[in-house]
């Protein structure tokens, strides 16, 4: 199949991956295209994924900063509205560029009202995917979408998101963003420490970890970058200076799939409803387990009590306690799990799947308007 990709505009597709999302993005379009698929990826400038052609779309991810998805502790949006006259111009100057090349299906993973509303002029299959919790824009963009001519499909990362989206949408399927395990390396050894890997904002609880590591008395480092500045020097800043507690920005994968092979433990105590949770997949394929309160889909990552421990939210010193428990955790059941259940391939069948059903219906709908 000759699909086109688009990514999330807001940021450029390269490492260090600013987000899941986008790491996502860079891996499924590399497997698709090691599958045979003839896949472009259409991003904002400076984007690069090896071995995929990406075409700049000339958008500057800096002017669409404005859009960039916020959430309070409790997982409610408070984004700014993604219907703007920079995200309108960008993903009306990104379709422009789509339209230009015949492909068989365009698939969206940007998190944006205009990505849905102005996909609806298209004349092949869409398939959207959202990565984010039920926000009010996207839903009404995508009801919108479903009563037009040709109407969109419309994918979750979870089941546990999919229930929550069916609660304003239809819901298509489940593409869950599995992480490619050939490529993490792991150790059977014990490690050291614990590492927190996600963006410097209070949903994602980097605050939290290190109370929890400095509770368990273990030393931690966490890699992020600076997503909410005010929360990275209020919280995270102020806690740089203890003892054993140390503060990177966000590296390359790579980088970071060695330091938590490393870890005896992976720490994600997220305090919204993580719609997936791939740090926790990454950690998993690294061999380490994961201590995590019990939020969103990481039960569906996390097999609570054999590759880690999922707790009460916000229970701080229940966390504590599993960081000592985890040291009777298989590293090697870990990196099991994560091969039989998070592993990439998985995620890229189901998408072939998927494109395929999608495809066949399309043409099914052509010739059938066609009188055929």
């Amino acid at each position: 199949m000759k699909i086109a990709i688009l990514a999330p505009l807001v940021t450029a597709i390269c490492e260090p991956q600013p987000g899941g999302s986008q790491a996502f993005v860079s891996d499924l379009a590399r497997g698709l295209v090691g599958r045979g698929h003839e896949v472009h990826v259409y991003a904002a400038s400076g984007s690069q994924i090896p071995g995929v052609t990406v075409i700049d779309t000339g958008v500057d991810a800096v002017a669409l900063a404005g859009t960039l998805y916020r959430a309070d502790a409790a997982g409610q949006s408070s984004a700014a509205a993604s219907s703007s006259q920079a995200a309108e111009a960008a993903f009306g100057a990104a379709y422009a560029a789509i339209r230009q090349t015949r492909y068989d299906l365009i698939h969206n993973h940007a998190f944006d009202a205009p990505a849905v509303r102005l996909a609806a002029a298209l004349t092949v299959p869409v398939v959207h995917t959202l990565h984010l919790p039920p926000d009010k824009a996207v839903a009404a963009a995508l009801r919108q979408a479903a009563r037009s001519e040709r109407p969109p499909a419309v994918a979750t990362v979870s089941a546990f998101q999919a229930n929550a989206w069916r609660q304003t949408i239809a819901i298509d399927a489940i593409l869950r963003p599995c992480v490619p395990t050939d490529r993490i390396p792991w150790s059977r050894r014990p490690g050291h420490g614990a590492v927190f890997a996600g963006r410097l904002s209070p949903e994602k609880g980097a605050a939290e970890a290190i109370d929890i590591a400095c509770a368990a008395g273990i030393t931690i480092d966490v890699y992020g970058d600076a997503y909410d500045a005010g929360y990275a020097r209020e919280q995270v800043g102020a806690r740089a200076g203890r003892p054993g507690v140390a503060i990177h920005q966000a590296v390359p994968r790579e980088t970071l799939w060695e330091a938590m092979a490393r870890a005896a433990i992976v720490l994600f105590p997220a305090r919204w409803d993580e719609p997936f949770g791939m740090a926790a997949a990454e950690a998993h394929a690294c061999g380490t387990p994961v201590v995590a309160f019990r939020r969103g889909a990481l039960g569906e990552v996390i097999a609570d009590g054999v590759t880690g421990f999922l707790l009460p939210p916000d229970d701080l010193h229940a966390c504590a306690d599993a960081v000592v428990k985890a040291a009777g955790i298989s590293r090697a059941m870990c990196r099991r799990h994560a091969e039989c259940h998070l592993d990439l391939r998985q995620s890229l069948d189901a998408h072939e799947k998927f494109y395929r059903k999608r495809v066949i219906s399309h043409v099914r709908r052509a010739r059938a308007a066609a009188g055929g």
